[in-house]
């Protein structure tokens, strides 16, 4: 009697070990499963040390946050030029650029030579291009660009088609200067070390790059006049001035400089749900969003949906029922 009872003690004690090994194999085939299902996606941003870069990663906190089903990772980009086109390739899902380019990309204008499957999630924050030099450079307006070495920020980024516009107005050309093609970091380290006399930086303010330059140097803000915004804005609709306050970056007085808003977009061809999932992650949370990021501060909330390219519908469903 006492064996059959030892048998009997073994067997239960056999099935409840193989019971706790098939719950447990089962929890992980669950997860597997969830695993499997996320969707991941990817933002195109910019070189790390700009501040596209930082607001992109920014994002997909959010969205792998608060987006369910979605895991969404920030990508290292040539930056603003670029984007459009790894997006309409399906290189890149989602992505940050100017809003004179998205304006651009799709109206086949330069620097794109045809149409680009894009559209707008909605607006972030405006960029400031920043034209920096040393106090002691001699260099005070645009006109003394002429000759000099510039850190123009990196190839495919969003600093030359501005440059442009800006030299334009006083005859020049990108071939009237030395251009340097660095990150904004690197640019702004061999200011400091003399091997350039400006560097320029297409960011919110204070962009990092600039903020430790102007720790160890003393720098100058080269700016925009009145006259010269005028004559943008009455032909580029997309630019706006706007004025660095005083303080930022050991500036003695506010300064004007060139501004532009940026676009949060997407392939066009993206499934509605996503992209509604991801614009509600973002702009629901955008007070922990400018907690996180500085430059996500700047975003003006009464013109999120006010992009200069066609909202995705997507975005436009997420948007209409926050009215």
């Amino acid at each position: 009697m006492r064996k059959l009872h030892m048998i009997g003690i073994v067997l239960l004690v056999s099935v409840l070990v193989l019971f706790g090994s098939c719950s447990k194999n089962s929890g992980t085939s669950s997860e597997k499963v969830e695993k499997v299902q996320k969707k991941n996606i990817n933002i195109a941003t910019a070189s790390i040390g700009g501040a596209y870069y930082a607001v992109g990663q920014e994002i997909a906190n959010l969205v792998n946050k608060y987006a369910e089903g979605i895991s969404m990772a920030p990508e290292v980009t040539a930056g603003s030029v670029e984007n459009p086109r790894l997006v309409d390739k399906g290189d890149a899902d989602f992505g940050i650029t100017n809003a004179n380019l998205a304006y651009a990309g799709v109206r086949a204008e330069s620097p794109y030579t045809k149409t680009l499957n894009i559209k707008a999630i909605g607006n972030l924050h405006p960029s400031v291009f920043h034209i920096v030099t040393l106090e002691s450079s001699g260099i005070a307006s645009i006109a003394d660009l002429k000759g000099k070495k510039v850190a123009v920020g990196p190839a495919g980024g969003g600093t030359l088609p501005i440059l442009e516009v800006l030299l334009n107005l006083y005859g020049l050309t990108l071939s009237d200067i030395t251009p340097s093609y660095l990150s904004y970091d690197d640019g702004f380290t061999q200011l400091s070390d003399g091997n350039v006399q400006v560097a320029l930086a297409l960011s919110g303010y204070p962009a990092s790059s600039v903020m430790q330059l102007s720790t160890t140097k003393k720098i100058r803000f080269v700016e925009v006049t009145d006259s010269d915004m005028a004559q943008i804005a009455a032909k580029y609709p997309y630019y706006s001035g706007i004025s660095v306050p005083k303080g930022t970056y050991g500036l003695s007085e506010s300064v004007l400089a060139l501004g532009i808003s940026n676009v949060f977009f997407v392939n066009g061809d993206m499934d509605d749900e996503t992209v509604y999932q991801v614009a509600k992650a973002v702009y629901d949370h955008l007070d922990e969003f400018a907690k996180n990021n500085a430059t996500a501060a700047q975003i003006d909330r009464t013109t999120v949906d006010k992009a200069v390219i066609e909202l995705h519908p997507g975005a436009a469903k997420f948007f209409a029922e926050k009215r």
